[in-house]
């Protein structure tokens, strides 16, 4: 670096710059944060400070779609801050995280949001946004949800079909919010877990005995995840708002997003770090602390092949996106579940490691290239929550975020070395290709050769807008086909059956009927009188299958 060098003019040299679409060798010149040349042979100010990149990686830097920093949850707050979680993330080479505004039930959603921008803005050390949870339904949260949308920079929102009595929804209010997301051109977004058998389960684990961590993931087995998530997206398409499936973390519930993205449904779904990197195996450690330190929602599935069959479907398209959920609390706030696993803090790290576990999991292994793990680290969130081109792209016009990356160095992942609060890593012991020497964010080195150059606070807030077109282009071309649209008929003419009343007399067509099943008859299929009475002396006819016949459709 040249000495005296403007800090707002930065030149990168002689890097291989990898986008999604394609790798190719430039310089990249940036000015005031913003990206204004690429290419060889630039013409530049002088004063710029420079990076030689030669013979490294230069890709956009990553962003995290599923962050909870300093979460109020389940008693106690996680550890790691927008301060401690942040600056993590830049170790690691990403540089946005999509946080949750995640309040209790009542609560209003401005004062919510207002809240977690408080506690957001004088300690963030990246680029960040918030996703918004609602977990509870009325006309206030219908208005503040289109409020959020057009003055705060809101376009998703979160629910959940889990967590019973705290954050759960039953389906005729996810009905209505779908709808609200669809009229105001935003994503929704789903927990997918059966909230009601998992508090049955719970339960029936606690009575046989059973209160270690492996009771969490035996109350929450996967088709409980697989079946929440077949019915998040049945109800969505009937409303045709986007659907966008947190943290899927099971084969079967893969498997479910597979299917309905092939059938043309407009869902999205979003495999974290520690289900591509590690596995459910660990909730029978016989070290407790070690078991616990595993726990979340919904869990790490003890089937060995489940990150490699997600990060297959991650490789092939069939999953978008990649986010940590990272959601830290520190082993005594774990501990309050010693004795019975339902108390047990859910939340596990990931903000750091992510960009490497996926290399190591995904490139280095070859299942994907180097422009697919851009896609999936960055351009895809980018895409989805309408923050493209401005990030997750190198192009001219962008936000210089930028990670210089070594695909051949390796570094060992371990809580006596990361850079995160919590004092337990899922990832310990693991070996990692793939390194960031040099973190960019918004033109300024933020993180280099280990060091640290940032402050609180250097990060904003970046507002997206709705109607993302990588999402709404799809859902407004199915909208034109997607309403029903009635028959029309000239009217019937011909003679009505009559319904008796209470006592069994007649009524005529203009008198009111009642609703007596036990005294009734119907028009069935090809026009035949189908009785509906319980009486022996007028055999009623069942319909065996509706027109088409017998529906063959299965789960799995």
């Amino acid at each position: 670096m040249s000495a005296g060098a403007s800090h707002s003019r930065l030149l990168i040299k002689g890097g291989k710059i990898v986008n999604a679409d394609r790798t190719f060798e430039a310089d990249i010149y940036i000015e005031n944060g913003i990206i204004q040349q690429i290419g060889k042979g630039l013409m530049i100010p002088g004063g710029a400070q420079e990076y030689d990149a030669t013979g490294k990686l230069v890709m956009p830097g990553g962003i995290d779609t599923h962050t909870h920093m300093q979460l109020p949850f389940m008693g106690h707050r996680a550890v790691d801050d927008f301060y401690t979680g942040t600056k993590a993330a830049i170790a690691g080479g990403t540089t946005m995280i999509l946080d949750f505004v995640l309040d209790q039930k009542n609560v209003s959603l401005i004062e919510a949001y207002n809240k977690w921008r408080g506690w957001a803005d004088p300690k963030v050390c990246c680029d960040y946004s918030f996703h918004v949870g609602v977990t509870w339904w009325s006309e206030q949260v219908k208005e503040e949800m289109a409020t959020l949308v057009k003055e705060h920079g809101v376009n998703s929102f979160k629910m959940f079909m889990a967590y019973k009595d705290v954050f759960m929804l039953p389906d005729h209010d996810l009905y209505e919010v779908y709808k609200q997301c669809r009229n105001i051109g935003a994503i929704a977004q789903m927990h997918a877990e059966n909230g009601d058998v998992i508090a049955h389960e719970q339960k029936r684990m606690l009575e046989l005995g059973i209160t270690g961590p492996e009771g969490h993931e035996l109350c929450r087995p996967e088709d409980v995840e697989a079946e929440a998530v077949l019915r998040a997206i049945m109800i969505s398409n009937r409303v045709n708002c986007p659907m966008y499936i947190v943290h899927v973390m099971s084969k079967s519930s893969a498997k479910v997003i597979a299917r309905a993205r092939r059938e043309g449904k407009v869902v999205f779904g979003e495999p974290i770090a520690a289900c591509l990197g590690t596995d459910g195996t660990h909730y029978w450690h016989k070290c407790w602390r070690h078991a616990a330190g595993h726990v979340m929602g919904p869990p790490l599935r003890p089937d060995t092949t489940t990150p490699g069959y997600l990060m297959d479907l991650l490789a092939n398209g069939d999953l978008e996106c990649t986010g940590t959920d990272n959601c830290t609390f520190s082993g005594n706030q774990k501990a309050l579940g010693k004795d019975d696993f339902t108390k047990i803090p859910n939340g596990v790290n990931g903000v750091e490691d992510r960009m490497s576990v996926i290399w190591e999991k995904g490139v280095a292994s070859g299942k994907m290239d180097e422009n697919r793990f851009v896609a999936v680290t960055s351009t895809n969130a980018a895409k989805i929550f309408n923050l493209y081109p401005r990030k997750g792209v190198i192009a001219v016009g962008s936000d210089a975020d930028i990670v210089v990356w070594d695909p051949e160095a390796t570094r060992t992942i371990s809580a006596k070395t990361h850079h995160q609060a919590v004092d337990f890593n899922i990832f310990e012991g693991m070996v990692c290709h793939g390194v960031t020497l040099c973190t960019i964010s918004r033109g300024k080195i933020v993180y280099q050769d280990g060091k640290f150059n940032v402050s609180a606070g250097d990060g904003k807030f970046i507002p997206r807008k709705p109607y993302a077109p990588y999402v709404y282009k799809k859902i407004d071309c199915r909208q034109k086909t997607h309403d029903p649209v009635k028959v029309e008929r000239e009217p019937y003419t011909g003679p009505v059956a009559t319904l008796p009343d209470e006592n069994g007399v007649p009524k005529t067509p203009d008198t009111p009927r009642s609703r007596n099943l036990h005294h009734a008859t119907s028009i069935g299929a090809g026009g035949q009188h189908v009785n509906l009475a319980n009486d022996s002396t007028h055999p009623s006819t069942r319909v065996m299958a509706p027109p088409g016949g017998r529906s063959t459709f299965s789960l799995f």
